[in-house]
C-alpha cells in the first residue's frame, strides 16, 4: 500500500485531508531522535460504516488498518482488521468532516493517540507496546486470508 493510492482516491482540495506528500529523509538523526518512539493513531470514522482506523508509524508513513468493530481492549478480543493505502505523517493529527462525494465522507475523530513500540515485525506479524491514552499493552496484527478478505489481518491484545 503507498501514498500514491492514497492520493488517487481523494481529492485532497475538497475533502479537506492532508496532503500525500512523503516527508523527506532527514540525512542524520541526533542521537534524541534515534531513540524517539513511533506514534500511533486510532481515528473514529463515522463513514458510510463507523469503523476504526488504526495507524502506525512506520516507514515514513503511517501504515493503516480499518477496523469494523471496536478497538479490543482486553484479552481475548480479536478483531478484523483489513489493511488500506498509507496515509501521510500528518494524517495523525486530522480531525474534522470529510464532505459528502468525497471518499470517506463522514466526521473523523481521533480516538487515541500516543507512542508505541515495535517489538517484532515481518511481513505476516507484527507486535507493537502501545503507550497511548486509552490504548495500553502489547497487540498483534496478524496476516490472514481467513474468509477470503484481501489484505486481512486479525488485531488483538497479547
Amino acid at each position: 500500500m503507498t501514498l500514491k493510492e492514497y492520493r488517487k482516491k481523494r481529492n485532497l482540495k475538497k475533502s479537506g485531508e492532508p496532503s500525500s506528500r512523503r516527508q523527506k529523509a532527514r540525512k542524520g538523526k541526533s542521537s534524541k531522535e534515534k531513540h524517539k518512539l513511533p506514534r500511533f493513531v486510532i481515528h473514529e470514522h463515522h463513514a458510510s460504516h463507523l469503523h476504526w482506523d488504526l495507524r502506525l508509524e512506520m516507514d515514513r508513513v503511517l501504515k493503516s488498518w480499518a477496523v469494523p468493530k471496536p478497538i479490543p481492549l482486553k484479552k481475548g478480543e480479536k478483531r478484523l482488521a483489513i489493511q488500506v493505502e498509507d496515509h501521510p505523517l500528518s494524517y495523525a493529527r486530522f480531525k474534522g468532516v470529510i464532505p459528502e462525494g468525497n471518499y470517506g465522507a463522514g466526521t473523523v475523530l481521533i480516538w487515541d493517540t500516543g507512542k508505541y513500540q515495535l517489538i517484532e515485525r515481518t511481513p505476516k506479524k507484527i507486535v507493537v507496546e502501545f503507550k497511548g491514552k486509552k490504548l495500553k499493552g502489547k497487540y498483534c496484527l496478524i496476516k490472514t486470508s481467513y474468509g477470503g478478505i484481501k489484505n486481512g489481518w486479525l488485531f488483538f491484545k497479547i
